[in-house]
């Protein structure tokens, strides 16, 4: 039963191609029928030779050449409309099969972060053309194979009852047999397989974690290691396969044996009614021709349950990610809020991942257009999971979230994330074109656009020094070029999409001083005139920020801004303390007027 749901969700997934498929279904039940009327048609004809053999009666040609002419023209229309079918069925298979793919990835690619930070990206990658290589294979062999085998087995087979029933019910019970033997060895490797499987997955996992890795693989001389991890497995995976193999191996000789078996007793059994004038000779070619199709048939059958048994883990697999519902999705009424000002409200959030233990608890603060806000505190004090709220990639279990006085899970996703840039700590880029990478920001961006983006991120040195320019490859995860020319691509990817809201997630920790001085030039550039977020650990980095919001605990315990938050002496000045931001007894500058505070 579990075989037959995932049968019937592969032929589910044919939906658009449902009215093609309808079609050549009803041309395999022709092919079917005419299958099965060939070698009534056959034994027609050896019975009308046989009763004029030997002069004994003259040959009949009104009666035989109708026949001859109807067993020519079904095989003939076998032949054509099969060839037909075949082409249709593959053109149909390949067509649906890249489809079906581009709707997985559009599928993962909605999924949240919280899914792809547990989920090993090897192993989406390994379901993905696993299991749509899978799907080409199983809607191909429907339409070729699987489904005139069922259609002559079950609905046609027993018709046989009106032409002779002995040999009818004969080829019945060996197929009862049959279908015992293969239900047995269902049986014995589905739970095999399955396990088989997770080798699969792990196998994907690893060489993708590993070159991945390259760099840390090399430097720790550990190639020897990894190539021996894999090989052990190789060896489990190999453990796990050979039963199952055993047990198919026993069907096919099953096969073959039924064969020999069905054909040797329904001669003898003829040979026995003939001699007791129960039978003709017509009728013993043509039950033995019933028969050889039988076999062909359960040969089909056969080969189908192998490959459910062999190939079903597979598309379980990717059945469960398709069916991976995301956490966050647009609403039936979201709306798309065009190009927003910039206040943003926390008004009392709350969100917890486990449920358990709060990441950030009765959050509540406004920033007004074009405002920084700084967000300091340790390592899990909620920073990061309170922007993680502000795009969605979660929503609070209480509380609200507002964009320019609207809830933001009343808009589009697409259409808030168009109004927020991200510059993160890491910066992430394809394995493409420097140009490719910064018109993710903007699309359709001119090259002037381009190189004006560049110029004020500080990112222009880069493409003078390289001359491919723009078109020079940024390599894979960015690794033909250093931290800080990535960081810098990264920003001016940000100046081109030109968002209202801008999230700076440690955007310079991982720089040296010189080429933080560039970036920090930069970013000063890409946030003029937005409502920037900044994620800081180096508090010197956030001198000039309208307000700090110090987190504890999922908390905000302190605000205010820097000159304040060292005057209260509080927390903030400890943590300026140990940066040797101010010293003991200092008093802060008291130039700029106090930022009013909002909590």
């Amino acid at each position: 039963m579990k075989f037959l749901r995932i049968y019937l969700r592969v032929l589910e997934l044919l939906g658009p191609e449902a009215k093609l498929g309808w079609i050549l279904a009803l041309a395999g039940v022709g092919l079917a029928a005419a299958n099965f009327v060939e070698p009534i048609l056959f034994g027609r004809i050896v019975d009308t030779l046989a009763n004029a053999q030997g002069g004994a009666r003259q040959l009949d040609w009104g009666a035989l050449f109708p026949l001859v002419a109807a067993w020519v023209g079904f095989g003939l229309f076998i032949i054509v409309a099969g060839t037909i079918v075949s082409l249709h069925a593959d053109r149909l298979a390949h067509r649906h099969c890249q489809a079906v793919r581009a709707d997985y990835f559009g599928h993962i690619l909605q999924l949240p972060l919280s899914y792809h930070s547990g989920t090993h990206s090897g192993r989406l990658m390994k379901v993905m053309i696993t299991g749509t290589n899978t799907l080409w294979g199983m809607w191909l062999s429907f339409f070729r194979d699987h489904f005139t085998s069922f259609v002559s087995l079950f609905i046609l087979m027993p018709l046989t009852l009106f032409l002779n029933w002995r040999y009818a019910l004969l080829l019945m019970a060996l197929c009862g047999v049959f279908a015992i033997l293969i239900a047995f060895v269902l049986r014995r490797t589905e739970k095999l397989q399955s396990s088989v499987e997770t080798y699969y997955t792990d196998q994907a996992e690893r060489t993708s974690d590993t070159l991945g890795n390259i760099a840390l693989i090399q430097s720790f001389a550990r190639i020897d290691m990894e190539v021996s991890a894999m090989r052990k497995v190789g060896r489990e995976l190999l453990s796990a396969q050979m039963p199952v193999l055993w047990w198919w191996a026993l069907a096919t000789v099953l096969t073959k044996a039924s064969t020999t078996i069905t054909m040797l007793t329904i001669l003898i059994l003829g040979i026995y009614f003939y001699v007791h004038g129960q039978t003709t000779v017509g009728e013993i070619v043509m039950f033995m021709s019933f028969a050889t199709m039988l076999i062909g048939k359960l040969e089909h059958v056969v080969h189908f349950a192998n490959h459910m048994v062999m190939e079903g883990p597979r598309l379980q697999e990717f059945f469960d990610v398709l069916d991976t519902a995301p956490a966050v999705r647009d609403r039936p009424d979201a709306v798309d809020p065009g190009q927003v000002r910039g206040l943003v409200e926390f008004a009392d959030v709350s969100f917890s991942y486990d449920g358990k233990r709060s990441a950030v608890q009765d959050l509540s603060f406004t920033a007004l257009p074009g405002e920084t806000i700084a967000m300091v505190g340790a390592t899990g004090a909620g920073k990061s999971t309170a922007l993680a709220l502000l795009h969605r990639v979660y929503d609070p279990q209480s509380g609200s979230v507002k964009i320019d006085g609207m809830d933001i899970r009343g808009l589009t996703l697409s259409g808030l994330r168009k109004n927020i840039g991200v510059v993160f700590q890491e910066a992430l880029l394809f394995n493409r074109s420097i140009a490719d990478n910064l018109r993710v920001g903007k699309p359709d961006a001119t090259e002037a656009e381009l190189l004006d983006a560049c110029r004020r991120a500080q990112a222009l040195e880069i493409l003078e020094r390289n001359p491919q320019g723009l078109e020079a490859s940024a390599g894979e995860r960015g690794r033909m070029l250093s931290g800080g020319e990535r960081q810098r691509i990264s920003i001016a990817r940000a100046l081109l999409k030109n968002p209202p809201i801008l999230i700076l997630d440690e955007a310079t920790s991982a720089l040296d001083a010189l080429t933080e001085a560039k970036v920090q030039a930069a970013l000063d550039e890409v946030m003029k005139g937005r409502t920037t977020f900044v994620i800081a650990h180096r508090l010197a980095t956030i001198r000039n920020a309208t307000r700090i919001l110090v987190f504890e605990g999922g908390r905000i315990i302190e605000t205010g801004s820097f000159d304040e938050l060292v005057r209260r002496g509080g927390h903030f000045a400890e943590l300026a303390k140990t940066q040797f931001m101010v010293s003991d007894g200092e008093r802060p500058r008291t130039d700029d007027a106090p930022t009013p505070v909002e909590t």
